[in-house]
């Protein structure tokens, strides 16, 4: 029997699987989705993203090994049904507010992302850019105390991370925007980290980590053992081999270099300064379209190393033709 032999094109519930009924509820529930569970939907898609990638490595490793599997593949295309009508529900939810569909208008933001900035932000309580980047654990001054209470949203954090990563991958798209701003923000780290800017950065996480059973190469960059000049040299050699080949043979004694941030760290640091900007500029989105008028001057503004304000890109939205 197909789909097209039941009177209204679905089976009845009764002859549903499980995850045939929570795929039905979460499609229906899509349609009266409240920011608390798009919060939880975007959190639970991620956790079984997570599951799905540790079960494909146990998949694989078992048919190498040539034991029976059956049952995780089979839980393996269970989730990934479930993953992907949770993806629709989240779809209809960031699709339902025009600050959704400005975040869809962005090159690497998908239905997921844009429902989870959608549901962790309220703009009533972020009247500026800063308010949401201290609530995503961006702000650099912002210290959590043991024992204290997280200063941060943790699930926002998390997003702010993938959108990080979603960035860098869509970099050398056209219609991309962030990721450009993250490969022009890198080339200036890498620049300000080779002129030895970070050396306080650096003294600080020699003091502050314990490194008396970690020899890693992070250390090195810390304790200055590489010449200025490093960071943008290995900056253009993309086999992880290659470059742990070329920084042995560039090795100095510590302090006869420059002291550094490891180009993790640059890395990251890029990373935040683009995924800082959409956050603004979604701030500045969200609060025009809620309370009808630009928000107050851009925080980015009173920073002496940004002179220039650049507006929301693809806003205001163009009307539907």
């Amino acid at each position: 029997m197909t789909m097209c032999d039941y009177e209204d094109g679905e089976p009845p519930t009764d002859t549903l699987t499980p995850i045939q009924r929570i795929t039905r509820d979460i499609r229906d529930a899509s349609k009266l989705i409240d920011a608390h569970e798009a919060r939880f939907l975007v959190d639970s898609y991620y956790q079984m993203q997570d599951d799905r990638i540790r079960s494909g490595h146990q998949l694989r490793t078992l048919a190498k090994s040539g034991e029976p599997n059956s049952t995780i593949v089979w839980l393996q295309e269970q989730t990934e049904s479930l993953e992907g009508s949770m993806q629709r529900a989240l779809d209809a939810y960031s699709t339902s507010r025009i600050d959704g569909r400005w975040l869809r208008s962005i090159t690497g933001i998908g239905p997921v992302i844009a429902a989870g900035l959608m549901a962790n932000i309220d703009i009533h309580k972020a009247p500026t850019a800063g308010h949401i980047w201290r609530f995503a654990g961006l702000d650099p001054t912002m210290k959590w105390e043991k024992g204290s209470k997280r200063p941060f949203n943790a699930s926002l954090k998390r997003l702010a991370w993938i959108v990080g990563e979603s960035f860098t991958k869509v970099a050398g798209l056209q219609s991309d925007v962030y990721g450009k701003i993250y490969v022009a923000r890198k080339k200036t780290e890498i620049a300000r980290n080779d002129a030895g800017i970070f050396a306080e950065q650096a003294a600080t996480a020699l003091a502050t980590k314990d490194w008396t059973k970690r020899d890693t190469d992070a250390k090195r960059w810390y304790l200055g053992q590489y010449r200025a000049g490093t960071c943008a040299t290995i900056a253009g050699i993309q086999d992880m081999a290659e470059r742990e080949k070329y920084l042995k043979s560039v090795r100095l004694e510590p302090g006869e270099g420059v002291a550094m941030l490891p180009p993790g760290r640059i890395h990251l640091r890029a990373q935040r300064y683009a995924v800082k900007l959409l956050l603004s500029h979604y701030q500045h989105v969200l609060f025009e379209s809620t309370f009808g008028s630009p928000p107050p001057k851009p925080y980015i503004l009173s920073r002496g190393d940004h002179a220039h304000f650049m507006g929301p890109p693809n806003w205001p939205m163009k009307k539907a033709s």
